[in-house]
């Protein structure tokens, strides 16, 4: 591992832990040339598996393009890096218990929607109005009406 600091290939790890979910190993390093200490994190890599696109296209599942997609829904809103990292673990743990070579985009983004619908209610309606292309303001509002539970009534004892 190369030190961001001065590029030296000289690096020692100080300290190894799980991250929260298991399925990464956080690193503490020091650069032996100029004492710069600095975090990696190493994870396993979903390396096999295409990604079947509308128009019938495929690319290689990339976690970075599903990361940033998450972060966009939930921009500006009170959600931690750790909350959206945990759902982009939880995610690809669900992909990759499928044992698939090739998953519909489709199927990954019903996975984002549901997890961003017990996330953030604002930020599922930010990537279902992307996601699902809401043809017209009746089919949205029927979106936003799912969303929303309506209180019980309490019935009137006699």
């Amino acid at each position: 591992m190369r030190c961001p600091n001065c590029l030296s290939s000289n690096t020692s790890v100080i300290d190894s832990r799980d991250v929260d979910d298991d399925r990464a190993i956080r690193r503490r390093r020091e650069c032996e040339k100029c004492k710069t200490r600095f975090t990696t994190y190493e994870r396993v890599e979903l390396t096999n598996i295409l990604i079947i696109k509308k128009d019938g296209s495929r690319e290689s599942y990339d976690r970075n393009k599903l990361l940033s997609g998450i972060i966009k829904a939930c921009e500006k809103r009170p959600i931690s890096k750790e909350e959206i990292d945990k759902s982009v673990s939880d995610i690809e743990r669900k992909l990759q218990a499928t044992c698939e070579t090739e998953v519909l985009s489709k199927s990954i983004g019903d996975l984002v929607s549901r997890s961003l619908k017990k996330l953030d209610k604002v930020a599922y309606i930010r990537f279902a109005s992307v996601y699902k292309s809401f043809d017209d303001l009746e089919s949205f509002e029927e979106e936003l009406k799912g969303l929303i539970k309506k209180p019980k009534k309490k019935g009137v004892k006699k």
